[in-house]
């Protein structure tokens, strides 16, 4: 009697064994599972995310054109201006400088 119950007992020890050896394959195989949804939750973040500064970066450059556009503008207006302003101070002072150049060249 005392052997069939140890004999029981071993036979509930090894199912218990072959079921924590189940469990534990179990549990790996669910760990590799979950590493490999969170390498693919990091990578679609990684690529969000990407996105999001590309986005963002295009913003900053369209901004920065933006500026610099309307900065050569005024620079080309400014200039203009420089240019209009010598032109007539050159178309107001031609006679004179004429006269200059003839009566320095009749002097001389």
């Amino acid at each position: 009697m005392a052997e069939s119950k140890v004999t029981g007992i071993i036979k509930s020890l090894n199912a218990l064994e072959d079921d924590l050896d189940s469990l534990t394959s179990k549990v790996g195989d669910m760990k590799k599972q979950l590493s490999v949804k969170a390498i693919n939750e990091i990578d679609n973040l990684l690529e969000k995310t990407r996105e999001m500064a590309t986005k963002e970066a295009e913003v900053i450059i369209n901004a920065s054109k933006e500026k610099a556009s309307a900065e050569s503008t005024k620079i080309a207006q400014e200039g203009d201006a420089k240019l209009s302003e010598i032109k007539s101070t050159i178309d107001t002072n031609f006679d004179e400088a004429v006269k200059h150049v003839v009566s320095t060249v009749l002097k001389a």
